[in-house]
């Protein structure tokens, strides 16, 4: 097999093309200079450390396909197969890197307790079976790790997490510097010599190395991580006669075989692992059309190849498969299968346009698979509706003055787009703020709830289907309820929360005052917090060029963009300034959009008969004026009344709850905003004739 039959990396490329207007939907010749670029096949990163661009590492991979799946080594001088695993079983693939070896013990009890305990650690652990004359023998290490010093570190820190455990033994940092004890043309030959090693307790492990006459078996002693270690391993090699040793080059290819037993650590199960050497190599793998399933990513299974490489110290697993199978499950992914085939087709072209923008913007790979580029599932998330928007659309992407343009999108819009000053504090001609009426449909099916106010003083919200009015009202007039089903939850927020704790919870027969009814949260509106003080600035922390006060009093949007979302906030009057506005929804929680209004939960304004406005927090006492006479209480657990006869409750200690529109940056597409639009009766070039301005549909 050949480098290049095995590795079809799609090039850009300009094509003959046709074009369709978007602006009036209309079908034309491009200018002669048009061109657009085209990609026959994508790679999508799964795993990949690029440092603060990107990153997401494990120490190793978990892959099996329903058929057998074959795996290659890929170095400078072509392609060779190596091996074969049988179909339905799985195997474990990590790379040749520095690492932690954490202690060796014949018990398994111990082995596997150690484990458990650097599972819960940054210092991820691996765990092998390894033979000698005296039996057999756990082997647990911590990895991987991109440089030596990184792994005398993690060596201090792995030593108390499993201090319990050590027996006297110290962990210590390991490499990928070996010698060689010779090749052998199979592997129980290779074997016999190992275990020479093992039996006068130096490390040794066979390796899977191509050769020009095909792939043989080899001995590599050491695992030494500098010079100095290597040359005290053929010091203490010495013991085993008649071996010649070399050492091996760092480009050396191989695949370092182990049997690991890590995967199920209530019980010893071996497994094959692979483990990839040599600075430059990489392991290509491929199934059937069936596909390959990766544990580590859920079990979901991918068309197409896996190629696994090394990237800054740790493992990179990138999927390689036709461009076109990729927006199967992208668009899948993006958007419920069950809406119309036009805002899957406006999808589709989005996504395409996207995606070949990316160009190869992730050094191995064009994308990755998490939103940061675009939600990708492998082939859980592919749906015929799915599959014939995007073959209907095959090749269409949008273009602006010859230029593909990368056409983002966002989950739901609030029912305004964003404008780019208040995402990138930048002006793009692409996109402009623009009503998004069909954004509402994210909560045409969804239930009211009631917000409440608890005997105790308690608040939260109850759903309107658990819901029963008393009929009976409060000296102030608000509506008094009570629920239908025991144990009904009040909870924080208004929507279920399975992972979240209820606030309290009610009988039939309980009552509660009703404060307000509002729609359940979801992506076109929603509620958030109340949160303290602390929380917000916990959370700001690291995300402002500006100093932080001590405690937020207040707390205001003081400036909005062009379609209403904030672009300045202000802390006891002070700027919060980050470095674009989009920041807002991390700087505050994550919350979902930055089109939001903020209430404080902790204070309230008073306007007096003589029309002075105070503003007064919970801490502090009021009079109240009453048919009996003037009254001191506290301003905690008040209910305030506005003059449109909106409720709150004052809590004693400042906080801020946020409400809002959208869910996501608002640029470009908005999802739900497309699927009204489409329930509406328009086409798929209208909708993207909505979204994106001054574009055309180029067709290759």
């Amino acid at each position: 097999m050949t480098k290049e039959w095995k590795r079809s990396i799609g090039s850009w490329c300009a094509k003959g093309l046709l074009a369709v207007v978007v602006a009036g939907s209309v079908w034309q010749a491009p200018a002669a200079n048009a061109a657009a670029p085209s990609l026959d096949t994508i790679r999508v990163a799964m795993f990949l450390d690029l440092g603060s661009r990107y990153r997401s590492t494990t120490p190793a991979v978990t892959l099996k396909s329903v058929d057998v799946l074959n795996g290659s080594l890929i170095t400078s001088e072509g392609s060779q197969g190596v091996f074969t695993t049988p179909a339905a079983e799985q195997v474990r693939l990590s790379i040749d890197s520095f690492r932690v070896k954490v202690l060796e013990t014949k018990d398994w009890k111990t082995a596997s307790e150690a484990a458990k305990k650097l599972q819960a650690t940054s210092d991820k652990p691996l765990l092998f079976l390894s033979t000698s004359s005296e039996g057999s023998v756990y082997q647990l290490y911590s990895g991987m790790y991109a440089t030596e010093k990184a792994a005398k570190e993690a060596a201090v820190r792995t030593a108390k997490t499993v201090a319990a455990h050590l027996n006297g033994q110290t962990p210590i940092a390991k490499g990928s510097m070996y010698l060689s004890a010779g090749q052998f043309e199979s592997q129980a030959a290779a074997e016999k010599v190992r275990q020479t090693f093992a039996n006068v307790g130096v490390d040794a492990v066979n390796v899977l190395v191509p050769t020009v006459a095909g792939s043989k078996y080899a001995v590599w002693v050491g695992e030494a991580a500098n010079a100095a270690d290597l040359a005290a391993v053929k010091a203490a090699a010495q013991a085993v006669g008649g071996v010649s040793l070399n050492e091996v080059g760092k480009d050396t290819a191989g695949l370092i075989i182990k049997q690991d037993v890590g995967l199920d650590l209530t019980q010893a199960q071996p497994t094959t692992h692979y483990m990839l050497a040599g600075s430059t190599s990489k392991l290509w793998l491929e199934g059937s059309s069936a596909g390959i399933q990766v544990k580590e990513r859920s079990d979901r299974t991918y068309r197409g190849a896996i190629e696994i490489g090394s990237k800054n110290g740790q493992l990179y697993l990138v999927n390689e498969l036709p461009f076109e199978q990729y927006l199967y499950s992208v668009v899948g992914a993006e958007v419920p299968s069950s809406w119309g085939t036009e805002a899957l087709k406006a999808q589709a072209v989005a996504a395409r346009s996207y995606a070949l923008f990316q160009g190869n913007k992730f050094e191995v790979a064009h994308v990755v698979d998490t939103v940061l580029s675009q939600a990708y599932s492998g082939t859980g998330s592919e749906k015929g509706s799915i599959t014939q928007a995007v073959d209907a659309t095959k090749g269409e992407v949008l273009m602006s003055n010859n230029k593909l343009v990368e056409a983002v999108f966002s989950s739901n819009s609030g029912g305004m787009t964003a404008d780019p000053s208040e995402v990138w504090n930048s002006a793009n001609d692409l996109f402009a703020a623009v009503e998004s009426p069909g954004d509402q449909s994210s909560q045409a099916s969804l239930k009211q709830w009631y917000y409440v106010l608890l005997p105790n003083g308690v608040t939260g919200y109850a759903r309107e289907d658990n819901v029963k009015d008393t009929g009976n009202t409060t000296v102030a007039g608000l509506p008094m309820m009570t629920v239908t089903a025991k144990d009904t939850n009040i909870r924080p927020l208004p929507l279920i929360q399975s992972a979240v704790k209820p606030v309290a919870q009610m009988n039939p027969g309980d009552t509660a005052v009703i404060l307000d009814k509002v729609n359940e949260s979801n992506s076109y509106e929603w509620v958030r917090g109340p949160f303290t003080s602390a929380q917000l600035l916990q959370s700001l922390k690291g995300k402002t060029s500006s100093s932080l006060p001590s405690s937020i009093n207040t707390l205001e949007v003081t400036q909005r963009g062009p379609s209403g979302r904030a672009i300045q906030v202000k802390a006891n009057g002070q700027s919060l300034d980050v470095k674009y506005p989009d920041m807002f929804r991390s700087a505050f929680n994550g919350l979902p959009s930055t089109m939001f209004d903020i209430e404080p939960t902790g204070s309230y304004t008073v306007l007096s008969a003589n029309g002075e406005v105070s503003t007064l927090s919970g801490s502090q006492n009021v009079s109240v004026i009453s048919a009996s006479g003037t009254q001191t209480a506290s301003g905690a657990g008040s209910v305030v009344m506005s003059a449109s006869g909106k409720a709150k409750v004052i809590d004693k200690t400042a906080g801020f709850k946020f409400t809002g529109k959208g869910n996501g940056h608002g640029l470009g597409l908005s999802q739900w905003g497309a699927k009204g639009m489409a329930d509406e009766g328009y086409d798929y070039k209208a909708i993207l004739q909505h979204y994106y301005r001054n574009s055309t549909i180029f067709k290759d």
